[in-house]
């Protein structure tokens, strides 16, 4: 085997996977040598390695023996080759930016930390991240508006704010904005109470308007018919514009009908919680920011129990490296075992009870119906999740969580949670729901 076959199984793999995850893990490997039993494959960092073991594996294996190549076993190698292939895309998007420091707006709202290069892509984000891409290189003509969506600290802030400055960067004459739906909210409240000129152009006249957390505009109405005008001035000029919200268009309350069409009008993309495969990587990337290593046991530990936030996965990460700084201790599975055992990894008054009550709460139904015989839909589909929760958060039998739902027969749990483990992967809104439930359970 050579470096061609090597660069063929490459262009192959391209085609099958998306762009985002191909630039991410792929782009900067290369052949080193083989000797016939083994491939060494040049990586530049610990995890393209393991995204390229893990989840690639079985398919790049697969690539390179149709394209001939005999061997026995892939060795990925982390290598300084590699990772200086890697480095002149990231010296060359950098060099730009360092020289326009001093013609950069200060204006944007925009927060410069936020870039693609420091957000790390996985199977529950590469859509909207292929999305934000594609945006950089068209604003205003593709996936307008682009309207991004999901569970608390998914990474919707970073990623929508990444487009603001890479546009910054390439085109440091663009007229690019940044803000809250409460900044716009506040300032509208201001122009009217204070009689403020200029709220109106401030809004209309940007190239890029990136806006965050709408769904707290829902239910006030002057605020969203003026945001209505705002949006369709930009939209006609052709001006990109992006949103975040916890929900998608139609399921914030009391938003308007015109102005949930108009959201749904361009693309609209959820943010999933991210996998194993990514969470580990995550950590290992802000591990290495901060100068710190943390061995493969402890990443799949905080991964492991931290699943569905990145803010706390993070902030398990901080907690560690700060405590085992104190204490000079390492940052070990037996540091972070004692550390974080007992805290959000798994609430003390996180039970079969609780979870069942939680969920009933959050769908407003009585807990003696979502126990009891009724078989309404209304109150069906929260037995079937609780039951899902039951499962997935507590580990319990089948025939235990039948019980704790009132059942009978765990054949009903088994199809219970098989129905909303599909459900999860193809509807949105019940994803949505399971990961909301998710957080009330861990606050």
């Amino acid at each position: 085997m050579d470096e061609t076959v090597w660069r063929t199984s490459l262009g192959e793999i391209e085609l099958t996977i998306s762009r985002a995850s191909f630039v991410t893990w792929f782009k900067n490997t290369r052949f080193i040598n083989s000797d016939g039993n083994t491939v060494n494959i040049g990586v530049p960092n610990i995890f393209a390695k393991q995204q390229l073991e893990v989840k690639f594996g079985d398919q790049i294996s697969e690539t390179l023996k149709k394209n001939g190549a005999q061997f026995h076993s892939i060795n990925y190698v982390i290598d300084s080759k590699s990772a200086d292939r890697a480095a002149p895309e990231t010296v060359l998007s950098a060099k730009p930016a360092k020289a326009k420091v001093m013609t950069r707006p200060n204006n944007t709202g925009l927060n410069e930390k936020y870039t693609f290069a420091t957000f790390i892509v996985g199977s529950g984000n590469e859509l909207a991240n292929a999305a934000c891409q594609a945006i950089v290189k068209s604003p205003g003509t593709k996936y307008n508006p682009l309207f991004v969506y999901g569970g608390v600290g998914l990474g919707k802030t970073h990623l929508i704010q990444a487009v603001g400055n890479a546009l910054v960067d390439e085109q440091p004459d663009a007229r690019v904005l940044y803000i809250s739906s409460e900044t716009f909210v506040n300032e509208f409240l201001d122009s009217i109470r204070y009689k403020k000129k200029g709220f109106a152009n401030k809004y209309r006249g940007v190239d890029v308007l990136i806006i965050d957390d709408m769904q707290f505009i829902g239910g006030k109405e002057k605020t969203q018919e003026e945001f209505f005008h705002t949006f369709n001035a930009l939209h006609q000029a052709n001006k990109q514009i992006i949103i975040s919200s916890d929900k998608p268009p139609n399921a914030i309350p009391t938003l308007s009908e015109r102005l949930r069409s108009r959201f749904e009008w361009g693309m609209t993309i959820d943010i999933q919680a991210p996998d194993f495969e990514t969470r580990c990587a995550i950590l290992q990337v802000k591990a290495n920011s901060k100068g710190v290593e943390i061995d493969q046991e402890t990443t799949e530990f905080l991964a492991t129990h931290f699943q569905t936030n990145i803010r706390e996965l993070e902030g398990a990460l901080n907690q560690l490296l700060a405590f085992s700084e104190m204490r000079g201790v390492p940052p070990d599975i037996d540091t972070a075992t004692s550390l974080l055992s007992g805290s959000r990894m798994r609430p003390k008054h996180l039970n079969a009870r609780n979870v069942v009550e939680k969920t009933a709460r959050y769908f407003q139904v009585e807990l003696p119906d979502i126990v009891g015989p009724k078989r309404d839909k209304e109150i069906v589909v929260p037995r079937q999740i609780a039951m899902y929760l039951l499962r997935s958060e507590l580990h319990m039998s089948f025939p235990k969580v039948a019980r704790e739902l009132g059942r009978k027969d765990h054949t009903t749990a088994i199809h219970s949670v098989d129905k909303i483990e599909r459900a999860i992967s193809s509807d949105s809104s019940v994803r949505q729901q399971v990961n909301e439930i998710k957080e009330k359970l861990y606050a």
